[in-house]
């Protein structure tokens, strides 16, 4: 389908398709196998300005939207989202300062973020705040002019990789969630290290450690907003980034659909291609379907989130549970398009369709999706009936 893209737009789908084509796909089986995180793809993407896409001009971005990101975002996926989250993944560290920094973290970090110059990381999740992210035990002391943070984030992408870092950390431990703030913390400050990289079922490519605070000062000034304030900052930034994770779900069933016409084209079985087989064709037909429907809500999820809307959550969270599902349904068929091949690692979509899983889990798994929907509903027609 024609979504009606600008030029600005279209020349953001052919760098990122082109970077797709020509750097991703001859190395992805690679890198997966290896887990080797892709730092000369993402000089690539830097060199030809796609990490700023989302930055306002004035701290050195293309002063575009989600809408804009999601476009690079879904080509890239398209090839490997391994590689993908890699860059999307520097978003996500990005957005704690772009939405609530002060103007002085802005002009700090956002260029060098922009430019590819660093990698950025979100780190929020631990061994016991995943879903309950009310159950963050990092800590963050203010003494003197500097915050000392304690404690270990889990599973965090571009760990180890990212330059800078937006953490979420408690600082008064009486005030349950409303006692978390957030913090920018820079790779080499002391007392700041990595675990190992984790070995993972998919996305094999990036890179998944743990963040370890031992005793680590940062300026008082690296304080994102005020004390208090850090969970209405991570809120905010899933709202944002949600859609970017539905963009590598859109991204993967197109590549897996790709795949699977291709394959059944030239499979021959009872003298035919299995591409004329109806329940072959119909298996397509879904897949089709269901890949430009996902495309649909995440375009428009991420227009109406980028149109300035105040209330965003439910629609993010709709685009992240419906696109990411369909990856996984799509790329299931796919392999079972190729049958005993798809099984086989000498072909992608077995790849891809280990890839797919981590799409229904990060970010917030598809379950609390569902609660944030849901939610949203009660409050909605609570609002009618007054």
């Amino acid at each position: 389908m024609d979504y009606f893209f600008t030029e600005e737009q279209q020349m953001i789908r052919d760098t990122a398709r082109e970077i797709a084509e020509k750097k991703i796909v001859p190395v992805r089986a690679e890198l997966d196998e290896k887990g080797e995180f892709p730092t000369e793809i993402m000089k690539t993407c830097a060199e030809s300005d796609l990490f700023g896409l989302y930055i306002p001009e004035e701290y050195g971005g293309f002063g575009g939207g989600i809408y804009e990101n999601v476009i690079a975002i879904e080509e890239l996926s398209r090839a490997c989202i391994g590689v993908s989250v890699s860059f999307a993944g520097s978003g996500l560290g990005a957005y704690p300062i772009l939405l609530c920094g002060s103007e002085e973290q802005k002009k700090k970090y956002l260029p060098q973020i922009a430019s590819g110059e660093k990698l950025a990381a979100f780190g929020l999740t631990e061994a016991n705040a995943g879903s309950d992210a009310g159950g963050v035990q990092t800590t963050a002391r203010l003494d003197g002019n500097e915050y000392v943070l304690n404690g270990t984030k889990q599973w965090i992408t571009n760990g180890g990789e990212a330059g800078i870092y937006t953490v979420i950390a408690i600082t008064d431990k009486n005030k349950g969630a409303r006692g978390a703030s957030c913090f920018i913390v820079e790779k080499c400050t002391q007392g700041f290290s990595f675990g190992k990289k984790e070995n993972k079922m998919g996305i094999r490519a990036s890179a998944t450690r743990e963040l370890v605070f031992e005793d680590c000062r940062i300026p008082k000034e690296n304080i994102i907003g005020k004390e208090g304030i850090g969970f209405i900052v991570a809120m905010k930034t899933l709202d944002n980034s949600r859609p970017g994770i539905a963009a590598q779900g859109v991204g993967l069933a197109a590549g897996a659909l790709d795949a699977a016409i291709d394959y059944a084209r030239g499979r021959i079985q009872f003298g035919k291609p299995i591409i004329s087989i109806q329940a072959v064709q119909h298996m397509l037909a879904n897949m089709a379907v269901q890949t430009e429907a996902a495309r649909a809500l995440t375009y428009a999820a991420s227009k109406y989130i980028d149109s300035g809307a105040k209330s965003i959550s439910k629609e993010s969270a709709f685009c992240k549970l419906f696109a990411t599902d369909i990856a996984m349904q799509v790329t299931t068929d796919a392999v079972q398009v190729f049958g005993g091949y798809g099984y086989m690692k000498e072909y992608p979509v077995e790849k891809m369709m280990r890839d797919a899983k981590i799409l229904q889990i990060y970010e917030g798994t598809n379950q609390i999706q569902r609660n944030v929907i849901g939610q949203a509903l009660i409050k909605e027609s609570a609002k009618k009936r007054r």
